[in-house]
C-alpha cells in the first residue's frame, strides 16, 4: 500500500439504512423466486409484497427524519451535478462521498419509485385462476388487467435496474477503488486520508427511533389493507 492509498474509517451509513437496504434486496430477489414458482408461493410473494410496501413508505419518512446521510436532502443533487460525477467517473482514483454520490442519488430515487409503483399495483393484480391482490375486488376487470400487465412489465425494468445497478457497485469497485458493498454492510468507508475533508461531522439518529416508525407502517399498512378489502 502506497501513502496515496492510506484510508481512515469513517462511519457513513447508519443502521436502519443498512437494514432496510439488504431486506430489498433480499426481497426484491425472493418477489421474483416466488413468482416464478408459482403455486402456493403466490401467498409468500404477497406477503413480501406488503412487507415491501412497508419498507418504502419507511424509507421515504426516514429519508425526512433519519440520519443525515440518509435524508433526501443531503445526497439529491441537481442534474447538473449528477452529469458532472458522470463526466468524473472517466478519470482514475478513489471517490468517496459522505452518502451517495450525486449520480447514485438518482438511481436510490428511481428503485424507491419504482419498488413503490410495483407494490401498490401488485395490490390489484389477478391471473384469472387463483391469484388475486388483497384490493383486487376495488377496481374494475380491465383496470385489473390493465395493472397487471403493468406489475409483470416493471418488474423487468427494475430488475434491469438492479443489474445496472450491480455493474455500477463492480466499476467502483474496480476503477475508482472504492468498496460500496463493505461501507454499506459495515456502515463504515475507508475514507482516503488525502481526500479531503474527512467527514467527522454527521450525525446519526437511533435505531430505535427507526424501528418504531416501521412497526406503525406495518401496521398501518396491514389493518389499512384489511380495511380496504372490506369496502
Amino acid at each position: 500500500m502506497n501513502k496515496a492509498s492510506v484510508t481512515t474509517s469513517v462511519k457513513i451509513w447508519d443502521l436502519p439504512t443498512r437494514v432496510f437496504h439488504w431486506t430489498l434486496v433480499f426481497g426484491i430477489g425472493f418477489s421474483w423466486l416466488s413468482a416464478e414458482l408459482g403455486g402456493l408461493w403466490m401467498d409468500w410473494h404477497l406477503q413480501a409484497g406488503i412487507l415491501m410496501l412497508a419498507l418504502i413508505i419507511f424509507r421515504i419518512i426516514w429519508g425526512f427524519v433519519g440520519s443525515e446521510t440518509s435524508r433526501f436532502s443531503s445526497f439529491i443533487k441537481s442534474p447538473a451535478r449528477a452529469i458532472h460525477h458522470w463526466q468524473e467517473l472517466k478519470d482514475r482514483g478513489t471517490a468517496y462521498y459522505a452518502g451517495h454520490n450525486p449520480l447514485g442519488a438518482w438511481m436510490v430515487v428511481f428503485l424507491l419509485v419504482g419498488v413503490l409503483l410495483q407494490a401498490i399495483s401488485g395490490l390489484f393484480v389477478s391471473d384469472d385462476i387463483l391469484v388475486e391482490g388483497p384490493l383486487y375486488g376495488l377496481v374494475t376487470e380491465s383496470t385489473a388487467g390493465a395493472l397487471t400487465s403493468f406489475h409483470h412489465l416493471w418488474f423487468n425494468i427494475l430488475l434491469l435496474a438492479a443489474l445496472i445497478h450491480i455493474f455500477t457497485i463492480g466499476f467502483y469497485k474496480i476503477r475508482k477503488r472504492t468498496n460500496l458493498i463493505k461501507a454499506m454492510v459495515a456502515g463504515s468507508a475507508d475514507w482516503p486520508v488525502e481526500q479531503q475533508p474527512i467527514p467527522d461531522y454527521l450525525s446519526f439518529k437511533s435505531p430505535w427511533l427507526a424501528l418504531s416508525i416501521f412497526i406503525v407502517v406495518y401496521a398501518v399498512v396491514h389493518f389499512g389493507l384489511d380495511f380496504l378489502k372490506t369496502l
